[in-house]
């Protein structure tokens, strides 16, 4: 049975890899027998990355630059096929806004969420389909987040473009079925580098725990965790899924103290 949860053979991208929880997928997929192609704008956090992964006996190549428009991710999918001849998994991870009051909300601002988390994915999955399709157990992933599932305030922008990712996974899942999967994580508040920012305050810190059902925050592995699975033959059966990675939670966790309109 555990034989069903490695990822011996497969070559996977991850985008927003050089730190959190695309460091995490990328590591934790080489740990499981997966090469990896990763990508981030940081040249010198994406070095150290691959090179943690070349340690561990697997292979790493980083692709260094932005991922924002479709030609940075197509780099990506050649560096792939150049370095692996195939891909196999490709998990979008890039992505995220900064909360803020609907009325404090600007055009460009909700507009640059929606690309920056919906037309990324979109771009980088329609690329990848052609080598997806050829492999055994080609699947797509998609890191979401609780605020696209579970509506708070603040969350115009970042929480409709995380809901239109998950709603672009179940149309794609239909698409790309039967030869390629495509399922989506949804996290809620994981202890990250950008949250480590906000919980150096206890008082918002211990809020956020309390706010959480399972009397924790997440940490990067517990969404690792369920990357593997949705990448791993036990995942073989599973597409145009959303997995809530989010403690329990059903709406923020924190009360951002947004005044009424």
């Amino acid at each position: 049975m555990m034989e069903l949860f490695q990822l011996n053979n497969h070559v996977a991208i991850v985008t927003g890899a050089s730190r959190g929880i695309g460091k995490a997928i990328a590591v934790g997929f080489a740990r499981a027998g997966a090469d990896v192609v990763i990508g981030a704008r940081d040249e010198e956090d994406l070095v150290t990355v691959s090179n943690e992964i070349n340690d561990l006996g697997r292979r790493a190549i980083p692709v260094s630059g932005s991922l924002a428009k479709r030609k940075g991710l197509e780099a990506l999918v050649e560096t792939a096929i150049e370095n692996f001849g195939m891909v196999t998994t490709v998990v979008n991870n890039i992505g995220g806004s900064m909360p803020a009051g609907f009325m404090d909300t600007s055009e460009e601002a909700f507009s640059e969420a929606l690309r920056w988390n919906v037309t990324t994915a979109f771009n980088l999955t329609q690329l990848a389909v052609p080598y997806l399709a050829e492999s055994i157990n080609g699947s797509v992933i998609n890191i979401a987040s609780a605020a696209g599932r579970f509506p708070s305030r603040g969350f115009a922008a970042y929480g409709t473009a995380k809901a239109a990712m998950l709603q672009l996974t179940l149309n794609s899942a239909l698409d790309l079925a039967p030869r390629i999967r495509v399922n989506a994580i949804a996290p809620g508040a994981i202890k990250t580098d950008a949250l480590e920012i906000v919980l150096t305050n206890e008082e918002i810190h211990d809020a956020m725990v309390q706010g959480t059902p399972m009397g924790r925050l997440g940490e990067v592995n517990d969404v690792t965790a369920a990357a593997i699975y949705l990448a791993s033959p036990a995942a073989s059966y599973v597409t145009g899924q959303i997995l809530g990675v989010d403690g329990g939670i059903r709406s923020s966790n924190f009360d951002m103290k947004i005044p009424n309109v």
